[in-house]
């Protein structure tokens, strides 16, 4: 399969097989796009009417040399994955490598889109206790094989308001991980509202990345981003925000954001975060209800994709001004990228990786916690809910019939199962939206990779 377009003023040819990506001037990009459904004359005739200052034997040349990179398997390579995909997934389908701790069903802010309601997940308040703690820890181990490297993700809710459980969850961890041969990689996520000074210390000499959440402008992330008195958050966070992030000499974090209906035009809140000196960006567009004020229209998703290619263009006018910054979905390596596994099989979630209540319940992750059907087991007992946890093993780019024909999917994998699940109803469902904006963030994200290969020159 051959994906093609034309962007940031380069013509991209993309063989989504080999994962070859070309950039070519228009009379290769017009026959690359004939080749498979017309014979040579016709080619030929079509681009010497198209091209007349071009000769024939300039288009026999190039004719001849997209010959060359189809016999290399560099386009129109053949799809020799699929046999592939459950076997490799089924292969680690045992082998736990991470999971994602929820220390605080309760939140100190009151945000109108939270999936999780506010941190408590359609339950009851609750934070978890040092013993469901350790032992989620030493569920990790048991369950990791011969994998060295674990990660924990301490979520919430608003974690910090078990700060003291999870300091002590951390030295539990760095006192058995030699035993056990393994080392423990700690991330938070937090609102930002409880950091001080010993947050600071104790992520700068513990996590490995910190994600902040903060939606861009003022006006925008006080909207939603309120307290339980209805006040908005930002003049409170985002000195706090910049104190940890200096402290952490600008790296190993993450400033993440939700675009909705109210700011299609993410652009601006992405511009404000750098003017406040954050580099480490992550927007992430709005999952809701249908009908939800929030939801992104067709009219938003325009303006969104418009602004996807704004920001490719933002970040290469700032490489050359010697002020680079990271956009998380534009992050993509055209030399190596993700293993074939990786490609084929997605997130791992319910298999690889799990989410852990206050109670010490387990989950496929952190966005199925309280949709009791896919409780997989406990933290004590673990998977008792062979069956859906099959249903997770299952998933990959192959078991989706609309990711058949995408050029996207050894991209994405196959996309998020929770939000699969929460716009279909299937965790093998599609959930278009997505899609469609995954889509336009690869082709920007391939693009931005091929300016800073080319040094920017078009």
């Amino acid at each position: 399969m051959i994906h093609q377009y034309k962007l940031g003023g380069y013509n991209i040819v993309l063989d989504v097989c080999s994962g070859s990506v070309h950039v070519v001037d228009d009379v290769a990009y017009d026959i690359i796009a004939m080749y498979e459904s017309n014979d040579r004359s016709t080619i030929y005739a079509s681009m010497k009417e198209k091209y007349p200052a071009c000769t024939e034997e300039e288009i026999a040349e190039c004719y001849s040399q997209i010959e060359e990179l189809r016999d290399m398997g560099k386009l129109f390579a053949q799809d020799t994955f699929a046999p592939l995909a459950g076997k490799l997934k089924e292969k680690n389908a045992s082998v736990v490598k991470a999971l994602c701790l929820h220390v605080a069903h309760t939140c100190n802010l009151n945000c109108s889109y939270c999936f999780a309601s506010q941190g408590k997940y359609h339950g009851e308040r609750a934070i978890m206790s040092p013993e469901v703690g350790k032992r989620a820890l030493d569920f990790l181990i048991e369950n990791s094989g011969t994998r060295r490297n674990l990660e924990v993700d301490f979520f919430g809710g608003e974690p910090l308001m078990n700060l003291d459980m999870i300091k002590e969850l951390v030295a539990y961890a760095r006192s058995i991980e030699k035993e056990h041969n393994k080392n423990f990689r700690f991330t938070l996520t937090t609102n930002g509202m409880l950091i001080d000074e010993d947050v600071i210390d104790f992520a700068n000499r513990e996590m490995s990345n910190v994600v902040l959440s903060l939606d861009g402008r003022k006006e925008i992330h006080d909207r939603f981003r309120v307290d339980y008195a209805g006040k908005g958050s930002w003049e409170r966070i985002v000195p706090l925000f910049q104190k940890l992030v200096e402290a952490r000499n600008g790296k190993n974090y993450y400033m993440r954001g939700t675009f909705t209906h109210a700011n299609p035009d993410f652009l601006a809140d992405i511009q404000q975060m750098l003017d406040l000196g954050f580099t480490e960006l992550s927007m992430e567009p709005v999952v809701c209800a249908p009908g939800d004020p929030s939801e992104l229209t067709p009219e938003d998703m325009e303006i969104v994709k418009g602004q996807y290619e704004d920001l490719a263009m933002l970040m290469l006018q700032r490489d050359k001004e010697g002020k680079p910054f990271t956009f998380y979905h534009y992050m993509i390596d055209l030399t190596g990228g993700p293993c074939i596994y990786k490609r084929v099989s997605g997130c791992g979630s319910g298999t690889e990786y799990m989410a852990v209540t206050p109670w010490g319940d387990l989950y496929p992750c952190h966005q199925f916690v309280g949709e009791e059907k896919y409780r997989l087991g406990d933290i004590w007992q673990g998977i008792t809910n062979k069956c859906a946890q099959c249903e997770f093993a299952e998933c990959n780019v192959y078991t989706r019939p609309e990711c058949r024909d995408c050029w996207a999917r050894l991209y994405c994998s196959g996309g998020c199962a929770a939000n699969a699940y929460h716009a279909t109803g299937s965790v093998k469902g599609i959930y278009q939206s997505g899609c469609e904006l995954f889509r336009k963030r690869m082709e920007c994200a391939i693009m931005v990779a091929i300016a800073r290969e080319m040094g920017g020159e078009e």
